[in-house]
């Protein structure tokens, strides 16, 4: 094997070790919590700065406001959040954790953006920025910039139309750019 062939087989592996880093994660979240990454993360967001309105709950969160609202009705209906109309404002919906949502943030693990936030923050500015550089290549080279994704480490879908429309429209960019012989 060329130095050129191991050198990318080496970013491949590292690639595939954070895919499943990510997917162990995520699955020992929903079967030991039975919540998954994205709801772990409004949770946390609610624990923060509770009570909050479903659309800065969303932007706390850095996602659309319609999953947020899908989150929470499945958060609601375990009995992890409740919602209620605003007094003042009848258009806005005001969300606050629950004894069982607390309860449900004491005992699980920490995201595994945590972890990795902590690691990253401790590189210097350099680092951080090469690697910044580097992680949006990658991205860019596997038609992966325009997908929708925010800032967690999970494998749940957070909002599936979007990312198969993005995906469609990456996979169609690819099929139509030029060749090089």
């Amino acid at each position: 094997m060329s130095p050129e062939d191991r050198l990318c087989e080496d970013v491949l592996v590292a690639l595939r070790q954070i895919v499943r880093a990510i997917d162990l994660h995520s699955k020992k979240l929903v079967q030991r919590h039975g919540v998954t990454g994205p709801q772990m993360l409004v949770l946390k967001k609610l624990a923060e700065a509770a009570p909050l309105a479903v659309g800065e709950l969303a932007r706390r969160a850095n996602l659309s406001q319609a999953t947020v609202t899908d989150i929470l009705d499945r958060m609601q209906r375990r009995g992890l959040v409740s919602r209620m109309r605003s007094e003042a404002d009848k258009r806005r919906v005001i969300v606050t954790l629950t004894a069982e949502g607390t309860r449900l943030l004491d005992t699980s693990p920490p995201l595994l953006q945590d972890s990795f936030v902590a690691g990253f923050q401790e590189l210097p500015r350099w680092e951080q920025t090469a690697m910044v550089a580097t992680v949006q290549r990658i991205a860019a080279m596997m038609n992966a910039e325009r997908l929708a994704a925010p800032p967690l480490l999970d494998n749940a879908r957070i909002d599936a139309r979007l990312d198969d429309a993005a995906l469609d429209n990456a996979m169609l960019s690819e099929d139509s750019a030029p060749r090089e012989a």
